[in-house]
């Protein structure tokens, strides 16, 4: 066996619901958008760094049911995690448009993300038909 498919087997392997995905990827951006806050400044490059991974566990996490919501659920993610870190000159007017200014200048992290987790999603889903139509082939003979 290989070291690789050794250390995947170390992790915990979680099946989240599409609503639990989405709970869990909203959640931990908030945390690590506080975190980055205390600790960075409110850095939007660490924060777009912090949430590769986090899209990726998302989408590795989810039930083979709700593949899709893995990758809707990133993108809401990543804008609740701004939240806290998104500039804001007073006022819930002032917090919205730092909110957006955020999403417009980093919207780069945000496609990383949501296409780091449509991959794992979609080599997932390939793998999941390919291995129904394996167990049709073997029934049928």
């Amino acid at each position: 066996m290989s070291p690789l498919v050794q250390a995947a087997r170390r992790f915990p392997n979680p099946r989240l619901t599409g609503l639990g995905s989405g709970l869990f990827c909203a959640a931990s951006m908030f945390a690590l958008a506080c975190l980055d806050a205390l600790l960075f400044g409110a850095s939007l490059v660490v924060y777009g760094v912090l949430f590769l991974p986090v899209c990726a566990l998302t989408a590795v996490w989810v039930r083979r049911a709700d593949l899709v919501t893995a990758v809707v659920a990133v993108p809401i993610a990543f804008a609740v995690g701004l939240l806290p870190i998104a500039d804001s000159s007073g006022g819930l007017f002032g917090r919205l448009m730092g909110l957006v200014t955020a999403l417009a200048l980093h919207a780069g992290w945000l496609y990383g993300g949501t296409l780091v987790a449509g991959l794992i999603v979609t080599v997932r889903k390939v793998r999941m038909m390919s291995r129904r139509a394996a167990q049709r082939r073997r029934a049928a003979a």
